[in-house]
């Protein structure tokens, strides 16, 4: 009888060790017990015999290996024995996985796609809470997995949540990011769990505002989320009650709803009427910067210094648009003052277009970052952090009222444009918005000051250059046309 004794539950590399060294050793799987090195070993367990060291090779489809790597962390405890069983067969039949009424086929893929399931789930019902605030925050999370997935799961987390430092919380193992790295501590008790925070409620309201009874399928819901998991994500303690007046919304939808089909809208500017009705007074800009400065439209302010409104004259007729501050203007409190500010001053004077004249903002009014010691790496905002902004870049456009807005960089052109807008298949000429005003997208100045040869460096500063120099001659065909 051979005794395989791995590190841990999901000690994958070492059953591969272990199952190729038995094969090659002629093992049958009935003489191999698997166990775990945390599990206590029997009274009379039986003389472990040593492994002759393996001689030749031998080849198993790929996906066999794809599938014991999700197997394996199924909680099964007959899982290294089932997939050793596997393995062994497969060198007899190369084909076998494509039996899918093979017992042990079933049985091994009904264990993965359990695990991929279980993976899933924690993805969509993992609920961070809050420890701590402002800059010493730290975000944690409790949840029950069925399956040993949290290794699997926790990459996912860290590219979702890659600006925070975070820990999952586990009965099994935890999960900790710190911006750098995802570390594996050991498991921890329940009453670890982080207690509630001030975000509770508002998962509570999300919940009910999104519940639509007429669409409900309670057994696909539960399915999915089944009650274990109920316990732990906030607006669980919603669900029985929205449950319960099911029967009662729905009627009540019913009877509320419109017997006749809503009237067309015209559309701004389609008939007389819609041309003659009184423009709502644009907002100065000193107020809307008042405004902006206590905006907590997304997660952003939290980490940020301050906002970074936009600056200069109320008349300017270009509005230059960047992407977001950066460490120098979060600082100051002023757009494009550090390194890509100077960029685009010098950049501005060889276009003949005075910065003094122009009006200077960004698409996103905090700044993203990553800290990385003492320094703070830029982080490209998302597209929700985008539109939540965008309200602040249509107040300053209505304010303005510019003959030409400048997009600098991928963020800026999504929102000016109010889409993602690829760059070098749209500069080089300007395009109508839809209210009238001129726009020209380029690169964003700090494009420039990561490119890593002066060779590059000095062609692409001609090309911003000279996007500038078409902005300057749209403005003057404007004053001329004038």
């Amino acid at each position: 009888m051979r005794i395989i004794t791995l590190n841990s539950e999901t000690d994958f590399d070492g059953w591969r060790t272990a199952a190729r060294a038995l094969a090659l050793n002629d093992v049958k799987p009935s003489d191999v017990t698997w166990r775990v090195a945390d599990d206590a070993p029997e009274l009379f367990e039986p003389t472990n015999l040593p492994l002759e060291p393996p001689h030749g090779t031998f080849n198993v489809p790929a996906k066999f290996i794809e599938l014991a790597e999700i197997a394996i962390l199924h909680r099964n405890r007959e899982r290294f024995a089932l997939l050793y069983r596997l393995l062994w067969r497969l060198r007899q039949n190369h084909d076998l996985l494509a039996i899918a009424t093979d017992p042990d086929v079933a049985e091994a893929t009904a264990m993965a796609k359990a695990a991929r399931c279980d993976e899933h789930r924690m993805h969509a019902l993992v609920r961070f809470r809050e420890v701590g605030r402002e800059q010493k925050s730290h975000f944690v999370a409790w949840f029950e997995p069925e399956h040993h997935i949290v290794e699997l799961a926790a990459p996912f987390f860290a590219r979702r949540f890659a600006d925070m430092p975070w820990s999952i919380l586990t009965p099994d193992v935890c999960a900790h990011w710190d911006g750098y790295i995802v570390s594996i501590t050991p498991g921890v008790a329940t009453g670890e769990a982080p207690p509630p925070d001030r975000l509770e409620e508002t998962w509570r309201r999300y919940c009910a505002c999104i519940f639509n009874p007429a669409r409900l399928k309670v057994q696909a819901m539960r399915n999915e989320m089944p009650r274990k998991y109920w316990r732990n994500p906030p607006e669980a303690s919603s669900i029985n009650p929205l449950l319960e007046c099911t029967g009662r919304t729905a009627s009540a939808m019913i009877v509320n709803a419109a017997t006749e089909p809503q009237k067309r809208r015209e559309p701004i500017g389609a008939s007389d009427k819609a041309n003659e009705m009184p423009r709502k007074q644009a907002d100065d800009i000193e107020t809307l910067r008042e405004e902006a400065a206590d905006c907590r439209a997304c997660h952003l302010y939290k980490h940020a210094t301050q906002t970074v409104f936009g600056e200069g004259r109320q008349t300017a007729r270009i509005m230059l648009v960047g992407e977001q501050p950066g460490d120098k203007e979060d600082i100051a409190g002023k757009p494009f003052v550090g390194p890509a500010g100077q960029m685009l001053d010098r950049a501005l004077e060889e276009a003949g277009i005075d910065r003094r004249k122009v009006y200077v903002t960004n698409a996103v009014k905090h700044f993203k970052f990553v800290p990385r010691g003492k320094i703070r790496l830029h982080q490209k905002p998302n597209t929700p952090e985008i539109k939540a902004c965008r309200q602040w870049y249509e107040r300053e456009l209505a304010a303005i009222k510019p003959d030409l807005v400048v997009a600098m960089g991928a963020t800026a052109a999504q929102s000016v444009f109010g889409k993602i807008t690829p760059i070098n298949k749209n500069r080089g000429r300007t395009i109508g918005l839809d209210d009238g005003t001129q726009a020209l997208v380029t690169v964003h100045p700090s494009y420039l000051l990561r490119l890593p040869d002066a060779e590059s460096k000095a062609r692409e500063y001609q090309r911003f250059v000279q996007d500038l120099k078409i902005a300057a001659e749209a403005l003057r065909k404007s004053a001329r046309a004038a």
